[in-house]
């Protein structure tokens, strides 16, 4: 086989898996944490074998799934970051920004952080297998991030990953139960959020060279 044919190829199997990721989207802004391989291959069109065969089971799709959503949120997450405004209203749009993602598709949050809850037909899928990991990458990606802009002194690595898995811990912890029982405005959960963590981020400086926090 030519190395066209073999592009052509993984070209086709791409633009066919994006089609499945899709279809599984679709259901589980329907269904959230009860979207099953049934209802997902009944949407793409195709039976439950073929959908094994590209993803494996449930944890393969899921897995595809949480990257596709986590790569965006991180995206967003990091253009809060970016965005040109003084370091509290940095992070209070950082916050709103993490907030924001979870309201707009609550089913889909709920799916990827709680696929516990899903169909009987999918019993034995273990919820800390899949989604610890994404809030790993999160908490890593945030260290990377605060290493980069800020002035932590002596064994600023470490302090940095601590600080990082340390908010997104209370962001996905104060999130959820903020998604579930609707306390108070997102604006209100932002604001004492950010007074929660204002104290040190307050007191850093940036780093010298670094892009600025």
């Amino acid at each position: 086989m030519d190395t066209t044919q073999r592009t052509d190829q993984q070209r086709s199997a791409d633009r066919r898996r994006r089609e499945l990721l899709e279809a599984a989207d679709r259901v589980v802004l329907r269904d959230g944490p009860h979207a099953s391989m049934n209802a997902i291959a009944a949407e793409a069109g195709i039976t439950k074998p073929i959908l094994y065969r590209h993803f494996g089971d449930k944890g393969g799709l899921y897995a595809a799934l949480a990257q596709r959503h986590t790569d965006a949120l991180l995206a967003s997450l990091r253009a809060a970051l970016d965005a040109p405004a003084d370091r509290r209203e940095r992070v209070e749009n950082t916050l709103d920004t993490y907030l924001a993602a979870i309201e707009l598709r609550p089913q889909v949050y709920r799916f990827l952080m709680h696929p516990a809850e899903g169909s009987p037909g999918d019993q034995g899928f273990d919820v800390g297998k899949h989604s610890a990991p994404l809030l790993r990458r999160m908490g890593e990606e945030l260290a990377q991030v605060i290493e980069e802009r800020l002035d932590l002194g002596p064994g600023s690595q470490q302090l940095a990953r601590v600080w990082g898995h340390g908010i997104v811990g209370m962001m996905h912890a104060a999130g959820d139960w903020w998604l579930g029982e609707r306390p108070c405005s997102r604006a209100e959960l932002v604001r004492s959020l950010a007074d929660l963590l204002w104290g040190r981020l307050a007191a850093a400086g940036d780093r010298v060279g670094g892009p600025g926090f």
